[in-house]
């Protein structure tokens, strides 16, 4: 027990010598924020709606590199007389920024893997499984501050074949998006 509680102090400490390092030059922050989308190729999918969450650390005034998570949800859509499921999408990814200017435009992605939840099946009247993930990408370009970000993006999640339904009408499986979102810059420190 005096081990645990040991642990926990050398824990708090270093934490807090880790939070009193930053300052608010904004070179360590967490971004949250908000998309909405449309389902691109919209074969199985229609819309898409999602919160995302990150960490970023300005490694120079402008590049910052972090992670990236999230949720986004699907809308599914009947197709071809298959009812489609919704399906979510939970990213866990390496986020990668360039800022030209303090103020101003900017660009970067999100590369990692998207785990993809929801009913197991592709569509309410298939078999057809639908695939647990892939690689996923999210490029974006937008507007920046210091408090906000406002931005277009494309959100794919790669899984090749997977979930493709071939007979007796052809419907390819798709999760991908195009759309629009902001975020807020909470900064990390004093």
């Amino acid at each position: 027990m005096k081990m645990i509680k040991q642990s926990i102090l050398a824990a708090g400490i270093l934490t807090a010598e880790l939070l009193s390092a930053q300052d608010v030059s904004m070179n360590n922050m967490i971004k949250v924020g908000a998309t909405a989308g449309l389902a691109v190729p919209a074969d199985n999918l229609s819309a898409a709606i999602g919160v995302d969450v990150a960490y970023q650390n300005l490694i120079t005034p402008g590049f910052g590199l972090g992670i990236a998570t999230g949720y986004t949800h699907y809308f599914g859509k009947d197709n071809n007389g298959y009812k489609n499921n919704d399906v979510g999408v939970v990213p866990v990814a390496a986020l990668f920024r360039v800022y030209p200017k303090k103020t101003g435009f900017y660009f970067g992605a999100d590369l990692g893997y998207g785990f993809l939840l929801g009913d197991d099946k592709v569509a309410s009247n298939s078999d057809v499984s639908r695939p647990n993930g892939g690689f996923y990408l999210k490029p974006e370009v937008g507007y920046h501050n210091r408090d906000w970000n406002f931005f277009l993006q494309y959100q794919k999640v790669f899984a090749g074949s997977n979930g493709d339904i071939v007979s007796p009408a052809s419907q390819d499986y798709n999760v991908g998006s195009i759309g629009a979102g902001f975020s807020y810059n909470i900064p990390l420190g004093k």
